[in-house]
């Protein structure tokens, strides 16, 4: 697989798994675009993917709740850059807590962020690889989209969001040679859950279940130049997810029991 000069903007790229979807890319040789707010981290990724592509990579720090940032970016990224073939949407965060007890500022921070700001972005550049004629949107959702768990009904919601989103656009984009892929993960071992799970006991709980960001993240630039519809990981999740559908109680009783370890 080659993505020699093909243009990959990333957000949520400072670490974790847009991270290492960047050292993916740029192993393949790609102009990477990385994106987050932390300017002090995304600039030593970028010298990492000039190193590993030995090629031209960037980096804008790009707040993706602040639709005046993604404007702003967004006009950089066109005069300085050009056109972009592929959009990572990684950026993302949630807190898992009961909803009773949620405070509707972290409600809103979190669809801004996993939904507003994605879409906003996302229309953008759908807006430029329209008049290319080509293109590739990824949407990092979760496989809380698929299938809620007990203190995640917010997290959940936003992720139901860009699913949603996704497969609508999908079947918008096909028509002009633009593909649109999900990606739905369980539980990836960032600091995600710093936020989410401060008390540090999901990862440890979820054990085999857990991913590797690495292995995720060379998966999903494999499925660049293959589009897929989506990547779901780990596979038991999958096949739970699809039973929840098909066979609610069951799927009930799963998400409220093994896959409840928050």
């Amino acid at each position: 697989m080659n993505l020699k000069n093909k243009t990959i903007l990333v957000t949520g790229a400072s670490s974790g798994l847009g991270e290492q979807i960047c050292y993916e890319a740029a192993k393949k040789g790609a102009i990477v675009i990385v994106c987050a707010r932390r300017i002090q981290l995304i600039g030593q990724v970028k010298e990492k993917c000039s190193e590993l592509s030995q090629n031209d990579a960037y980096a804008f720090q790009l707040d993706i709740s602040d639709s005046q940032s993604i404007e702003r970016v967004h006009e950089k990224i066109k005069k300085e850059v050009g056109s972009i073939d592929y959009l990572v949407n990684n950026a993302g965060f949630g807190y898992y807590e009961d909803f009773v007890a949620f405070e509707q500022e972290k409600v809103r921070e979190m669809f801004e962020v996993n939904v507003l700001g994605l879409m906003l972005l996302t229309q953008k550049v759908a807006i430029d690889m329209l008049e290319a004629k080509k293109g590739h949107i990824i949407n990092v959702a979760s496989m809380a989209g698929k299938m809620a768990t007990p203190k995640s009904s917010v997290y959940s919601a936003t992720k139901f969001a860009v699913l949603g989103f996704s497969n609508a656009l999908r079947l918008e984009l096909k028509p002009f040679g633009i593909n649109v892929t999900t990606v739905n993960p369980g539980p990836v071992q960032t600091e995600f859950f710093d936020k989410a799970d401060p008390n540090g006991n999901y990862l440890a709980q979820v054990g085999a279940l857990s991913l590797n960001p690495n292995k995720l993240a060379n998966k999903i630039v494999k499925q660049m130049t293959h589009p897929k519809r989506e990547i779901n990981q780990p596979v038991i999740m999958e096949i739970a997810a699809r039973a929840y559908q098909l066979f609610p109680k069951v799927g009930d009783f799963l998400a409220g029991g093994i896959f409840n370890q928050k």
